[in-house]
């Protein structure tokens, strides 16, 4: 029996690393990285139980350091990347580095062993990416759809492409580019496109969002302004090539079209504070999650951008004369963007919010104080896309 009610999970540390397991596409698990100074941080492995609406978590060791961002590894359920600080030489530094999961940890359908938050076992290292040659590494980017031989690290100034080998037991850079100019001039976030054959790649630095050919390595296209203040995230819809989501520090969600760089397409405007993340739904790209400083997630249908405007187009042999004329009536007119819901479970700011890769109607959040909450796109809009 589905339940619209939120399922929510705490997980005792600070934390704002967030992933689905993009491998899994069965069972509907999310990974959770903590932030912790005191004590070891961890890997909670949160598995959903759809059918009773409850959650089976088991934890794995990450005693490398607290941890800034997670990813996994589209092509292998037990790989995943974290990036994490590290103090050398009184300076922190964040590196980044792949890990595999215990074998029997891989899949989501095993029942968790029950004394795996007092005898948490330990991620197996399997190689350093750059190990901060290059700087700190904001975030790592699997190869989208790939087999999970290559990965993007952002550090500092520098996009790295980085290709693992012997089973992911060695990174070896393969090209690269670098950021030139005055400023900040430091990478905060970046996404690699489904589209083009995986050639292209968005990167944020303070207020600009810039395009890469990652064959060339050259500059694309540069939004100079793009936010009014820092650019925090980015997403790529996933069924029009060219529209680029962005939020950021001037608590706006802005829709680009990358070919017409000059003003964005839509801007909404309904957080009050800072907005972290922004993702686009996997299968229906009218469904936009934002989560936000202001302790809150919004689900908005930006159904006028999205690959169906017009909603499903109908099958003219299924209508008479008669609903025909109402027909070419209705769809000259796009359908009108709105917020679905506005979700208030967390208390502390959201830095991340991810859609499920299992069930394309499910989706996390987590907010600074460990707070995970799980929630399902309300019934109503699920069938009105459906039907």
């Amino acid at each position: 029996m589905e339940d619209d009610a939120p399922v929510i999970y705490g997980l005792e540390f600070q934390a704002r690393a967030l992933t689905a397991q993009t491998a899994e596409t069965d069972a509907i698990r999310f990974l959770v990285g903590t932030q912790s100074l005191k004590f070891d941080n961890q890997i909670h492995i949160i598995d959903f139980d759809d059918e009773n609406n409850m959650i089976n978590k088991n934890v794995l060791l990450h005693d490398a350091g607290e941890i800034w961002h997670i990813s996994t590894s589209p092509a292998d359920k037990g790989v995943l990347t974290t990036c994490y600080n590290k103090t050398s030489e009184s300076r922190v530094l964040t590196c980044a580095a792949v890990w595999r999961m215990p074998p029997e940890w891989e899949s989501g359908s095993h029942e968790s062993p029950d004394d795996s938050s007092n005898n948490p076992q330990t991620l197996e290292l399997l190689c350093h990416l750059d190990n901060t040659a290059h700087g700190s590494v904001a975030c790592v980017l699997w190869e989208p759809m790939g087999d999970g031989k290559r990965v993007i690290s952002l550090a500092e100034n520098h996009v790295l492409l980085s290709d693992l080998q012997e089973s992911s037991s060695k990174a070896t850079i393969s090209s690269s580019a670098t950021l030139e100019g005055k400023g900040q001039l430091k990478f905060t976030t970046g996404k690699w496109s489904p589209h083009h054959n995986c050639t292209q790649l968005a990167t944020a630095n303070d207020t600009a969002i810039r395009g890469w050919d990652l064959r060339s390595m050259s500059q694309m296209y540069c939004i100079e302004n793009a936010h009014g203040q820092l650019v925090r995230d980015l997403d790529f819809n996933p069924n029009k090539q060219y529209y680029l989501a962005s939020c950021g520090d001037d608590c706006k969600v802005k829709f680009w079209d990358v070919r017409h760089i000059s003003e964005p397409v839509k801007c909404l405007e309904e957080h009050s504070h800072w907005v972290w993340s922004v993702r686009y739904n996997h299968s229906h790209d009218q469904l936009v999650l934002t989560g936000s400083s202001d302790s809150r997630l919004i689900l908005s249908n930006m159904v006028s951008i999205s690959s169906e405007p017009f909603g499903h187009l109908v099958d003219d042999d299924d209508l008479s004369d008669n609903e025909e004329t109402q027909q070419d009536d209705k769809v000259k007119e796009p359908l009108q963007d709105s917020i679905i819901a506005t979700y208030e479970e967390h208390e502390d700011s959201v830095y991340a919010v991810e859609w499920s890769a299992a069930d394309p109607w499910l989706f996390a959040s987590l907010s600074y104080d460990g707070r995970l909450v799980i929630n399902r796109v309300p019934r109503a809009i699920k069938y009105r896309i459906l039907l």
